[in-house]
């Protein structure tokens, strides 16, 4: 499977702000995949692993 196969994107992020001036990268590398997600972004506390900052989940589909 390829980013092409994405049709589903959940993004969890503990800084929204801080988030947005960089997605722009993951737009463009979807972008050049071909694709547009169904995408979801979500402010959270808190992640599973101290100071991680940004969690990606996706579902594809062959």
């Amino acid at each position: 499977m390829t980013l092409a196969n994405l049709v589903r994107l959940n993004v969890y992020t503990t800084d929204v702000d801080g988030l947005f001036p960089h997605y722009g990268v993951l737009a463009a590398r979807l972008g050049a995949a071909g694709v547009a997600p169904a995408t979801t972004m979500l402010g959270v506390t808190r992640l599973a692993i101290p100071g991680q900052l940004v969690e990606l989940e996706g579902t594809a589909v062959a």
